[in-house]
């Protein structure tokens, strides 16, 4: 009877453990899968193989205006003026070889950040009817690619009129992502086809949603005196001066004109993909949220022709808004880190590591 009753249930318990240990090796091949199809979903990856896929639909005379090495002074060559520019333009290329491009484009840029780089676009339109000008023209946004996509440091441009948006993707492990620019004239269309468009709406409203939830001292202390300034005080300075410390820090507002100010800076994070988008917010909250500053130069009240100047600091970084040229319907943005543009801190890290790290 022992004998009878033992022997299954060793069986018994021989096969519980086998059915575990498959159950086991099952959780951890899924687990491997799932972290390979992270990794694979990385910003940086996906960057890099969309990259590729470009440069391999172009001929030999094509990549030879779109590529650059690494270390070259064009990468730092950028500007949001109407001008000629270097790399290859929409205008040059193939439909399949737009397709690759713009798909290269929506791994920088969210789906909100796109919508809004193509309302810029459009906007050549726009000021082609009101100028007679052919100059205008929205097929004149170039793609540039600084080293190779699968290198230890390579980058990424894409650039027309009113539009700079860089990205550097350093030992393919961090994105880079600025400096930043978004322009639009008009900030608002007021006839013609495209009559009521807005390219950059959010930012424009949220700005002043801010400066009118601003009560009391509060609102004393943001508001700045002084002529409001005609442009973006940094320009398209290779390197972003910290500027002076003036405006209401988050430390002295109250929770809810907190939560507007981090409302205002996530509107102007979300042009980038989301994954890049919250790595600038975590940046800036590992800088010291309190810290950030809001300041606000001009018209404090909205109306046609109110010429007004905003912008965010923090110890990181920067984010200026101005809409002053044109009777105030001319708009500028900026985002700026003062010590990663181009990708700078990142490049300083890489190096302290690997000295003789190769980057072309």
């Amino acid at each position: 009877m022992r004998h009878g009753v033992y022997w299954p249930s060793l069986l018994a318990r021989r096969s519980a453990m086998k059915a575990k240990t498959v159950v086991f090796g099952v959780v951890l091949l899924a687990l491997g899968v799932s972290v390979r199809v992270a990794e694979q979903a990385r910003p940086e990856v996906v960057m890099a193989r969309a990259a590729g896929t470009f440069l391999g639909t172009l001929d030999a005379a094509q990549r030879a205006k779109v590529e650059f090495p690494f270390d070259s002074e064009e990468r730092f060559n950028w500007h949001f003026i109407p001008r000629v520019r270097k790399g290859l333009p929409l205008a040059e290329m193939t439909p399949a070889q737009r397709e690759a491009a713009v798909a290269l484009l929506k791994t920088g840029l969210s789906v909100s950040g796109f919508s809004r780089a193509e309302a810029i676009r459009g906007l050549e339109l726009v000021l082609r009817a009101m100028e007679n000008r052919n100059s205008r023209d929205p097929e004149q946004y170039f793609f540039s690619i600084f080293g190779q996509p699968n290198g230890a440091a390579w980058g990424w441009r894409y650039e027309g009129h009113h539009l700079a948006q860089n990205w550097t993707v350093v030992a393919g492990k961090a994105v880079a992502t600025s400096p930043a620019f978004l322009g639009s004239n008009p900030a608002v269309v007021m006839d013609g086809p495209m009559k009521g468009t807005r390219a950059l709406a959010v930012e424009a409203d949220l700005g002043w949603a801010m400066l009118d939830g601003l009560q009391g001292h509060s609102r004393e202390m943001a508001i700045v005196s002084g002529a409001v300034p005609a442009d973006i005080v940094t320009g398209n300075s290779r390197k972003a001066a910290i500027l002076e410390s003036v405006g209401l820090s988050a430390r002295e507002m109250s929770a809810k004109e907190q939560g507007l100010l981090m409302s205002l800076i996530e509107a102007h994070a979300s042009v980038q993909q989301p994954a890049l988008a919250a790595a600038r917010l975590a940046a800036i909250k590992a800088g010291g949220f309190d810290n950030v500053r809001f300041a606000w130069i001009g018209a404090t009240t909205r109306a046609a022709g109110a010429a007004h100047y905003y912008r965010i600091q923090g110890p990181t970084f920067l984010i200026e808004y101005d809409n002053t040229q044109n009777n105030a319907n001319h708009q500028h943005i900026v985002w700026r880190d003062f010590s990663g543009d181009f990708g700078d801190d990142l490049l300083a890290k890489h190096y302290a590591a690997d000295p003789h790290g190769a980057i072309r």
